[in-house]
This record gives C-alpha cells, structure tokens and sequence, in this order.
C-alpha cells in the first residue's frame, strides 16, 4: 500500500476535536467522498479505496449529505422516457 505523508499543525487537530490517526481517517473519507461527488469516481470504487462496503459507503454519504445519485434531472428524464 502506498503511504502519502502530510505535515499539519498541531491546531489542525483540535479543530475538529481529532487525534492525528482519526484526524488522518476523516481526511481520506471526506477526499473520496468528495470524488465521488464530483463524479470522478464510482461508488464502487470510493467504497474499495475507503476499504468499506458499498452500503457502508451509501451510509457515509448519507452522513455527509452528499446524494448518492449522480444523475442529472435531465439524464433521469432521458432514461425514464427513452430518446423520444
């Protein structure tokens, strides 16, 4: 597995009331998180790279109030009414 090093202040932890190994698992979850909402990445690959299960990763985004539908209304009215 490849390890990325990050240097912080000591204040940074405190900010969200974390210590710097939990300070290091929500740093990871929110930039996956953040991926996937930005489209950049499957679901199934944020729950691999988060080591999660989909569900458990549907429940993150749940937490986070990311939706866990990237569709557009228009792609959804496309699909639902196919090419008309």
């Amino acid at each position: 597995m490849t390890q990325i090093v990050m240097d912080f202040e000591p204040s940074a932890f405190s900010a969200l009331r974390l210590g710097p190994k939990e300070f290091g698992e929500e740093l990871k979850q929110a930039a996956v998180v953040q991926w996937y909402a930005e489209q950049r990445i499957s679901q199934a690959k944020a729950a691999e790279m988060l080591g999660m299960s989909r569900s458990r990763f549907l429940d993150e985004l749940f937490r986070r109030k990311v939706p866990a539908i990237q569709v557009s209304a228009e792609e959804l009215e496309q699909e639902i009414h196919g090419d008309l």
